[in-house]
């Protein structure tokens, strides 16, 4: 005797930018959410940091990149170190560290005057040697014009996904190695955020572009769809998907738990559909000595909805080992343009039904529900990481049918991660369930109709769960020790239920 089964649906969401880093209370009541472009807002004074936009990197503009030079801005004016670069990475390895970066026409970016070319090596450490040093004291400053197509130590460099780099890249150039017919090479380190956005501030909200979402099915059965402006794509039951929204359905019959004395037949259906939205904050007004910025937060959030049922014989599963079944696995690299910065949102979905049965149990049982979901991390300087978590769902009409004795819960849910520039920030696993319990034999609607003989009872619930990852640091804050867990989310209402023989006409 043990669980329930479950069977819970939710999409976490794909935004992805949400989870870069961590999930994130960014406000959408900007004029920069949902992905509009807000006015940048010009820096009047050393105590005032400029606005900067947040939205979708624009279409077909290949793979934008910013570098920010030593010494950020100019004139004395806080302002933020990057600026949009038409230096692009020809490759990348991610094992060595080592980059090639190429010109705006490709090929061989031109030096600053006093570097001189180094033959190829491979390079046994990424510390400059001291002679590497005093070429890199002997770099003039550079300005503008040719010289800011150069490479050189100190640059940092942020660029959409690229050869070599499918995540993103964002590094600082730690030596110069020379030049090849593809450009120049260099080794590079890992770098923050806030060598880029220095002092500057932005919040915005951004959706995921449902067509850019690769899907992998892992079961038969499972079909596609999305919508968008330039080409609406129709759901397997005739219905148009909502602009924007991308939904999943599915069938699969539940196998009999391995080891049972008897076979059960049971099947599920359903769908999700989610527009899922990266949320992303960033303040870098430092305070104290440590630097890094003053907040910061980034979170995956989106409306979501679903409809399944569980239907047939379902019998006990063992005490660790409900059935559980991934049937889709979702994978997204959304670029988010913060100013001149390319930001790349690392969004991973699977979507999975799970069912868990206490004695055995025939049922049919079917529920739609509609909602809003946000998971994420928000970050004060003196106050650390806190997770984000958030759920609102309302159910509609539903129909739960048990006989014989036992306990059944079926869950239909996304487990979810999402980061930045290919490291993993936010995990986060939503899970809508529907669950039934009988001693006897029972029926019941939400709409207000039941008849019951013995005890009976149907539930509606949402679990959401996760944690925050070290590589939240990527946003230059304090690197913290151990994962946070994001506080446990538990929802659950009554459906339907009674005791004794009872009938119950339909509410008028």
């Amino acid at each position: 005797m043990r669980k329930s089964v479950r069977y819970a649906a939710v999409l976490t969401s794909l935004t992805a930018v949400s989870i870069f880093s961590t999930g994130c209370s960014a406000g959408s009541s900007s004029s920069a959410a949902k992905g509009s472009d807000a006015e940048p807002v010009a820096a009047t004074s050393n105590a005032l940091a400029p606005q900067l936009a947040v939205a979708a990197a624009p279409a077909g503009a290949g793979a934008p990149s910013a570098v920010a030079r030593p010494g950020g801005g100019a004139g004395g004016v806080a302002a933020p170190k990057a600026a949009k670069s038409a230096l692009k990475v020809a490759s990348f390895d991610q094992r060595s560290g080592r980059a090639v970066i190429a010109g705006p026409k490709g090929g061989t970016a031109k030096k600053p005057k006093g570097i001189a070319p180094q033959p190829h090596k491979s390079p046994e450490s990424s510390q400059p040697s001291q002679s590497d040093r005093s070429d890199q004291q002997a770099q003039p400053a550079r300005p503008g014009g040719a010289e800011a197509n150069s490479v050189a130590v100190g640059d940092v460099i942020a660029s959409a996904p690229a050869p070599g780099a499918p995540s993103g890249l964002l590094a600082k150039v730690t030596k110069v190695l020379g030049t090849t017919d593809k450009g120049t090479e260099v080794n590079t380190a890992p770098a923050t955020l806030d060598a880029l956005l220095g002092d500057s501030e932005a919040k915005g909200s951004v959706p995921v572009d449902p067509s850019a979402v690769k899907v992998v099915p892992l079961l038969p059965g499972v079909k596609v769809s999305w919508a968008k402006p330039d080409g609406v794509h129709v759901g397997p039951q005739g219905a148009k998907v909502p602009l924007g929204n991308l939904r999943l359905d599915v069938g699969a019959s539940i196998p009999t738990p391995p080891g049972s004395p008897v076979k059960a037949e049971a099947s599920a259906a359903g769908y999700v559909q989610l527009a899922p939205e990266v949320d992303f904050s960033y303040n870098g007004k430092g305070v104290g000595s440590t630097g890094g910025p003053g907040t910061a937060s980034l979170a995956l959030s989106g409306d979501w909805s679903s409809a399944w049922e569980l239907k047939g014989q379902a019998v006990a599963t063992t005490a660790d080992k409900p059935i559980k079944l991934p049937f889709a696995k979702l994978h997204a690299d959304p670029v988010i343009q913060v100013g001149p910065v390319p930001v790349v949102v690392n969004l991973d979905l699977t979507c999975y039904l799970q069912v868990d049965a206490e004695g055995k149990i025939s049922v049919d049982v079917k529920q739609e529900l509609k909602g809003d979901f946000k998971v994420g991390g928000s970050y004060t300087w003196g106050k650390g990481w806190t997770p984000i978590s958030s759920s609102q769902m309302n159910a509609t009409p539903v129909t739960a049918t048990a006989s014989a004795a036992g306990k059944v819960k079926a869950t239909l849910g996304t487990e979810a991660s999402v980061g930045l520039y290919g490291a993993v920030g936010v995990s986060a696993n939503l899970a809508p369930y529907l669950r039934a319990e009988a001693e006897g034999t029972a029926t019941a609607s939400s709409n207000g109709s039941a008849s019951a003989s013995g005890k009976w009872a149907a539930y509606g619930g949402v679990d959401l769960t996760g944690a925050l990852q070290a590589q939240l640091k990527i946003f230059g804050t304090p690197l913290f020790e151990r994962r946070i867990p994001v506080d446990i989310l538990h929802r659950e209402w009554k459906l339907a239920g009674g005791e004794g023989t009872v009938s119950t006409p339909k509410r008028r």
